[in-house]
């Protein structure tokens, strides 16, 4: 049976608080019934705030200019968007570090309806300087991630949904955050995130694409990227399950000195989807199936 990465980032933030004396956890009721074991240990270091997100992020702040370092958790939608004010201001603004993990990804949570989903919350933190922002594929890509933004200092943002690889990336697990070459091509170069690369694999197969699998975002890696293309073309598909075209503008810088056509697949920027369903049924809607994403990306390798 597959661990679930929920269930995983709880039992590593748990771990990191029984071995570092400086840690902390701070939530807003979300996971609560996977951290009450380590919030009874430790309860002057795990902190349940309860539905008060904005108070989540500065509590975590505060905590962080007292010295300690936080992990700040609940929902995408909740931890980023309602919170967002305070996620520039209390840690952007004061410059303190801290480890921010969301769960529910764009839609995992799609019965809870518009309210729970959040395909726009990396886009967001991306309008904010100096945070690393990570979106790991597994669940044990999960608890790599978030031992290395605690061991590295400075300011993450981890991204946590259900839909998982089939496998773990070594260099993840290693702490290495770069984009890895999982496959080499000459007609074009895919660069699957996080969660999409099991679904990218399956929907090229048989295309002579090279693939990058990215599970660290910011800082984007443009030198993986250039030289990919170098061995490829200069036709970039970029596979988000977040917001579409969250990292064109990266892919763009990376390729600035050369011509490149991009095409960004992710969750639609043009509607938004009000029936509740299924996250399975919403990938499909938006085009992320490996049906659709095999037919997107024939389409744009055909037409170059």
């Amino acid at each position: 049976m597959t661990t679930g990465t929920r269930e995983t980032f709880a039992e590593t933030a748990a771990d990191i608080v029984r071995s570092d004396d400086r840690a902390a956890i701070v939530y807003a009721e979300i996971s609560g019934q996977l951290l009450s074991e380590i919030e009874a240990e430790h309860p002057e270091r795990v902190l349940n705030v309860g539905i008060r997100e904005q108070l989540l992020v500065s509590v975590g702040a505060g905590l962080a200019l007292s010295g300690l370092r936080p992990i700040v958790h609940t929902f995408a939608s909740f931890l980023v968007e309602r919170a967002f004010e305070q996620v520039k201001l209390d840690f952007g603004h004061q410059d303190v570090d801290g480890v921010l993990v969301s769960t529910g990804g764009s839609f995992d949570i799609a019965s809870g309806g518009r309210t729970h989903q959040s395909p726009g919350d990396v886009a967001l933190m991306d309008t904010l300087p100096g945070w690393s922002i990570h979106v790991p594929g597994t669940a044990a890509e999960v608890d790599a991630v978030i031992r290395h933004g605690m061991r590295a200092g400075g300011r993450h943002y981890v991204r946590v949904e259900e839909h998982q690889n089939d496998t773990s990336s070594a260099r993840i697990l290693s702490g290495d955050n770069g984009f890895e070459v999982v496959r080499e091509g000459r007609s074009g170069v895919v660069i699957a995130v996080g969660p999409m690369l099991t679904d990218t694999l399956a929907a090229i197969e048989g295309m002579d694409l090279a693939v990058l699998h990215a599970a660290t975002v910011r800082p984007f890696d443009a030198v993986a990227l250039r030289s990919a293309v170098d061995r490829s073309t200069a036709d970039v598909v970029l596979v988000e399950p977040y917001l579409a075209g969250t990292s064109a503008w990266a892919v763009d810088a990376a390729l600035t000195r050369m011509a490149h056509r991009t095409l960004a697949l992710g969750t639609s920027r043009e509607r938004e989807l009000r029936k509740y369903g299924t996250a399975a049924q919403h990938r499909r809607a938006h085009g992320l199936d490996r049906s659709s994403l095999r037919e997107s990306i024939a389409r744009f390798i055909d037409e170059g």
